[in-house]
Parts: structure tokens; sequence; C-alpha cells
């Protein structure tokens, strides 16, 4: 499933839903979790749709992309778990369904970051005036 459009403005109540969903799965994935897949994972945000249905949760890691796929297999197999877990913690009517996606945002601000540090300053070029 595609994220939403991010041009769409979100109501509050879609950034409030957002921001708690967020929150609680970060907190399972820290202290509930036992896979070893889903070691180190950060959730990085989550849209929810404007219907409060859907809503793709945004996963990355440091450890980098080389293993997004397993992750995201280990993510799509616990999604029952997550949205038991959602309905008991959130005061909800209707818990949206889940997908997960992963960012890869933190990985490019890395690599771009150390592009950054590995380039040499520019050395002062002498001015023309000085040369005469």
């Amino acid at each position: 499933m595609p994220g939403f459009a991010k041009s769409r403005p979100s109501s509050r109540r879609q950034q409030r839903v957002s921001d708690q969903i967020r929150a609680e799965v970060a907190d399972m994935l820290e202290k509930q979790t036992h896979d070893p897949r889903l070691a180190g994972l950060s959730v990085t945000s989550v849209e929810i749709g404007p219907d409060l249905r859907h809503a793709v949760i945004y996963v990355s890691s440091l450890v980098g992309q080389s293993g997004s796929q397993a992750v995201l297999s280990a993510l799509k197999h616990a999604c029952g778990y997550f949205r038991r877990e959602l309905a008991r913690r959130l005061k909800l009517r209707l818990v949206p369904e889940l997908s997960f996606q992963w960012d890869a945002s933190l990985e490019t601000g890395d690599r771009i970051s150390r592009l950054l540090d590995s380039l040499e300053p520019l050395s002062p070029q002498p001015d023309d005036a000085d040369a005469s």
C-alpha cells in the first residue's frame, strides 16, 4: 500500500492518532518484541488516512537497508499483534489497518554527512592584486 499524499493537509485528530500510534509501536518494538530481526528498529513516522482506517508506519535502522526485506516480512507477520496491542492501549473506536514501509532517510542523511565530511576544505585562492 503506497503512502498517503504528503501535500494533503492532516487534521488535528489525524496528527494526534498518528503520534499515538508512532509512540506505542515504538514502545512495543523496544520492550515487547523478541524477534532478532526487529532489534535496533526505529519508527520514523506514521501517516494515517483521512478516514483513520489505514496507517502506514515508516521504520528504519542505522544498521542499514541490507536486511530491510527480512524486517518488513517480520513486521507483516506481527501486524495482528500490533493491532491487538494498539486496540488495548488506545481509546479508538476503530484501530487502523497497519502497513509497514522502509524509510531510507536516516541512511541517506548518514551517507550525505559522510560525503560532506570527506570533502577537503578549499584552500583560499590568492588574489590577483597580491600577485602584482
